[in-house]
Parts: C-alpha cells; sequence; structure tokens
C-alpha cells in the first residue's frame, strides 16, 4: 500500500499529467499537416499501449486514509485541464479554417485529432469531475460534455448507468454476443432518452414538470449552445461543422470505451424484478500502468463502481481472482472493439469463463443474452 504521505507528493501525480501532451500534438499535426495528422490517434492508441508493454502493471493501491487536501496535484490536473481544452479546441477551429495549407482531408484529419483528445482525456475527466459532489468540480465536468455536445451523458451516467449496470435497463451494457457497430446506434438513442426520463421522473416526484427550470437538460442545452456559438465566432459556419465534427469523433471514443467496460457482464437476475447488487466481477478492469495514466484510472473499474465518488488516485486494484482482467488497456482493446469478429474471438470465451466461474449454477443463459429477463422495478 502506498502511503497517504508519498500519494500527495507532486512526483506521484507527475505521470497522469502525461496526456497533457495530446495538447501540442494536436497542434503540431495542424501545422504540419501531411502524415502529422496521425500523430494523436497513434500515440492515444498505440504508444500509451506499447508502453504498457514495457512499464508493466501497476497493482498497488493508495492508502485510502489519504485526505482530500492530500490530492491537490491530481484535482488540478483535472481542473486545469478544462481551460485547455478550450483554449485549444478554438484556437485549432480559428486555425483550421484560415490554414490555406491544409486540404480537405487534412482539415478532417486536424478535427480527428482534436476528437481523440476531447473524447479519450476530455470526457475521462468530465467523468472525474462529474461525480464530485461540489458545485465547481461539476460544473467543469458540464463544460467539458457541452464541448463535445453530449451533456446530457451525466444524467445518464449518475441516474441510469451506476443504478442499473448490468441489467436490461442499462443501455450502455453491451449484451453478450454484440458487435460495436449494433451497440452504437443503439446507444446513441437510448441514452438520450433514458438520461431525460431520468430527470423527468425525479421532477415528478417532486410534483414539478418536466419542463421545470430545475430540470438540468436547461443548463445543458444552454451550455451546449454557448459552445457551438464560440465556434462560429472564431470560425464562422464552417467552425461550427468542424467543432461538431470533433464532437461525434469524441462521443465515439466514449462509447466504445463503455461498450469495452461491461461487454457480456450482467448481474444475477433474483426474481421478480429484483437483480443482486452490483460486485467487482461486473466490470472489466484492467491494471496496465501507461494506460491508467492517459485515463486516470478509469481501468479500475470495479473500484469506482463501488464507491463512484472516490478521487481516481484512490480508486483500487482487484486481483483477477475478485474480478475479470482485460489482455491489454482499454485503448488497445477499444481498437480490437471495432473489428467485430476479433473483438468476439477474444473476448466471448472471456465472457464463457467468466459465467461459470461466478454463476455456476445458470445452465440458460438465453434471456440474459437477449436482455429479456424482467427489467429493474
Amino acid at each position: 500500500m502506498t502511503p497517504a504521505k508519498q500519494v500527495a507528493q507532486f512526483s506521484s501525480a507527475l505521470p497522469f499529467f502525461l496526456s497533457f501532451v495530446l495538447i501540442p500534438l494536436v497542434w503540431i499535426g495542424a501545422v504540419m499537416g501531411g502524415w502529422w495528422l496521425l500523430i494523436t490517434p497513434l500515440v492515444t492508441w498505440y504508444l500509451f499501449s506499447a508502453i504498457d508493454l514495457l512499464v508493466g502493471l501497476n497493482t498497488e493501491n493508495a492508502d485510502l486514509e489519504t485526505s482530500d487536501g492530500q490530492l491537490f496535484w491530481y484535482k488540478s490536473l483535472t481542473q486545469i485541464w478544462v481551460p485547455l481544452q478550450f483554449i485549444t479546441m478554438m484556437g485549432l477551429i480559428a486555425y483550421t479554417v484560415r490554414a490555406d495549407h491544409l486540404n480537405g482531408w487534412e482539415v478532417f484529419g486536424v478535427m480527428f485529432g482534436v476528437g481523440v483528445m476531447s473524447g479519450t482525456v476530455g470526457i475521462v475527466y468530465a467523468h472525474e469531475l462529474m461525480h464530485q459532489r461540489n458545485r465547481y468540480e461539476r460544473l467543469l465536468g458540464d463544460l467539458l460534455m457541452a464541448m463535445v455536445l453530449y451533456s446530457h451523458f451525466r444524467s445518464e451516467h449518475l441516474l441510469v448507468h451506476h443504478r442499473y449496470v448490468g441489467t436490461p435497463r442499462d443501455p450502455v451494457t453491451a449484451r453478450y454476443n454484440e458487435g460495436f457497430h449494433r451497440f452504437y446506434p443503439r446507444v446513441l438513442r437510448e441514452c438520450l432518452v433514458s438520461a431525460f426520463k431520468a430527470e423527468k421522473d425525479m421532477l415528478a416526484r417532486k410534483s414539478l414538470p418536466w419542463h421545470h427550470k430545475s430540470n438540468p437538460f436547461w443548463k445543458y442545452w444552454g451550455l451546449q449552445l454557448a459552445m457551438l456559438l464560440c465556434a462560429f465566432i472564431v470560425g464562422g459556419w464552417l467552425g461550427v461543422l468542424l467543432f461538431a465534427l470533433q464532437a461525434v469523433v469524441a462521443v465515439w471514443q466514449l462509447e466504445v470505451v463503455n461498450y469495452v467496460e461491461h461487454y457480456g457482464l450482467t448481474r444475477k437476475y433474483l426474481g421478480d424484478g429484483k437483480y443482486e447488487h452490483v460486485k467487482p466481477h461486473h466490470s472489466w478492469n484492467s491494471a496496465h500502468k501507461a494506460t491508467n495514466w492517459l485515463m486516470i484510472n478509469l481501468q479500475r473499474h470495479s473500484d469506482h463502481h463501488y464507491k463512484p465518488d472516490r478521487r481516481f488516485p484512490l480508486l483500487q486494484n482487484y486481483s483477477d481472482a475478485e474480478a475479470p482482467q482485460l489482455p491489454h488497456g482499454y485503448p488497445f482493446m477499444s481498437v480490437c472493439a471495432m473489428m467485430p469478429p476479433l473483438w468476439k474471438r477474444v473476448m466471448n470465451p472471456k465472457v464463457k469463463h467468466w459465467r461459470q466461474t461466478y454463476y455456476p449454477e445458470i445452465s440458460d443463459w438465453s434471456d440474459y443474452n437477449k436482455l429479456s429477463t424482467q427489467p429493474p422495478r
């Protein structure tokens, strides 16, 4: 166990700042053009995965008695990123629409790189911020999600996913044998609906209509409109189009990670609309060190579901005897997910082994495969 005093040191937090390297990389791609535009996705998806092979696994856990005050550098990391991403995004839009050396495909490449940055880092940081209890950090999380036009993710994630993960009521729990290209359009549709319904139902319990001012969707729409307006100011209608393009790439990054995190893992149905509680074995984990630096320990996903508001440096690692482990980090597995035959060849045997390990008493999984068990009450 890493002592609290050591956790608090800047040197311990420093590796997590490696994600900031993506900011100069997207600028290098925009300025140089050509093959340089590949540098951001290559570093994000492959270089960090290659570093994983060199530096190995990190199975060490931080002392849970570490106080919030001792996590200054980790909290600063996520908060500093918000203005830096905004400035980078708007700056690149302004630069790209005026760059004569970039052709149409290169303009697309610049915004693709921005989307990789805002999806791989920005949304992961937003996820950390939205789980905190203070309004300031939650607002920062909302700003990051508005930058990718996916603000409803906060409502869906907090009110639906964490409550119903591994059941038919959670859209982002990927079903067994469901390829990503079927999963993705389904999730885009169902998550927006489930997020709005969750907020509407909360207001109804207070005898308030859905259009009451306290509905966070008004904030979501307002912040997204403000981001589109900023894109228009710096780049005109082309700037708005480029902003939307990076948002599409970022959301794709988010949902492919969602796909990886819970693929084929279901909670046991107990009858009468009841399911077992969420347990560590209901999430796919990875202890790979470099990709955990990049994604601020998101790969310690079982502990995140156990303690959703636990800050990322304190998330605990689970052994393969306690929770299922992926053969590689999330970035590399996300690339595999884009090739369904390869994904199923790797992951379906792992899901079958998982079922035999944790639920040997269940012989017929057909209802779970189709998510046709009764939805939780």
